[in-house]
């Protein structure tokens, strides 16, 4: 029990010391870009009802996770074809690595050219940047695969979907989680300048109304609430990563004690 309240402490410690802080050094602020926080937090109670969640939250969090979902497909599927073939590496490594320096942010008007400005814009923006790291990533935990175990199975003839099943996935599994921890970041920040460009829902779109419109509170409720969000998203993902790597962590505990 003493351990579970000093981990609680360190979690809850740091965010409570700075949201004293805040308070305590905005309490008498009177700029007006830089309100009081219980103006701030007053602001986020009477913005943040159930129907404007509905209105806004809720359609941000189906594009986040359609992206997010379609970059993890597209970069395990690619990095596993290109990890486990030297000659297709060689030959798309010039090539992912151009479109991967490319910022993401610059190719939303060009996205939008070619897809519009509906959802299907702002899912093709989130893709555009999450895919890298999982594919990269993915490429990289294919390519270290334990030469041994992969000349084991050729060996004993184990080829196409049950190499990649027990060999090929497994070994490569804490890299691909580490490109999908990573892109859950990338994808909360391109959803939310996705939502900038011709949105009419959202929370990127409903932030810069306020700004707009100097509804200031208003506003930094707003960034408060993206920033809950990404730590509820981050928390469900460790939560996530625990058990699907459970087997993995119990390996390097197993060769700790060794």
């Amino acid at each position: 029990m003493t351990g579970v309240l000093r981990r609680l402490l360190l979690i809850v410690g740091l965010p409570a010391a700075l949201i004293v802080t805040w308070y305590a050094a905005s309490a008498n602020s009177e700029n007006f870009y830089a309100p009081p926080l219980r103006q701030i937090l007053a602001a986020f109670a009477d913005t943040w009802t159930p129907e404007r969640l509905r209105a806004d939250v809720l359609p941000s969090l189906a594009r986040l996770g359609a992206g997010y979902l379609l970059a993890g497909l597209i970069g395990i599927a690619a990095g596993v074809a290109i990890g486990a073939s030297p000659r297709l590496r060689a030959a798309a490594e010039p090539v992912l690595e151009f479109f991967r320096a490319v910022p993401p942010p610059v190719l939303v008007p060009v996205i939008m050219l070619f897809a519009g400005i509906g959802n299907g814009m702002k899912v093709i923006v989130i893709v555009s940047g999450c895919v890298w790291p999982v594919l990269l990533n993915t490429v990289e935990g294919v390519r270290s695969t334990d030469s041994v175990l992969s000349d084991t199975t050729r060996a004993y003839g184990i080829t196409g979907v049950a190499r990649l099943r027990h060999l090929l996935l497994p070994a490569a599994s804490p890299r691909i989680v580490a490109g999908l921890r990573q892109a859950l970041s990338i994808a909360i920040i391109l959803m939310v300048i996705s939502e900038m460009f011709a949105a009419s829902n959202g929370l990127g779109f409903t932030i810069v109304q306020f700004q707009r419109s100097f509804a200031i509170p208003e506003m930094w409720s707003g960034i408060i609430l993206l920033g809950l969000l990404g730590f509820g998203l981050s928390e469900l993902f460790r939560l996530a990563e625990h058990f699907a790597l459970a087997w993995y962590h119990g390996l390097r505990d197993a060769q700790r004690r060794s």
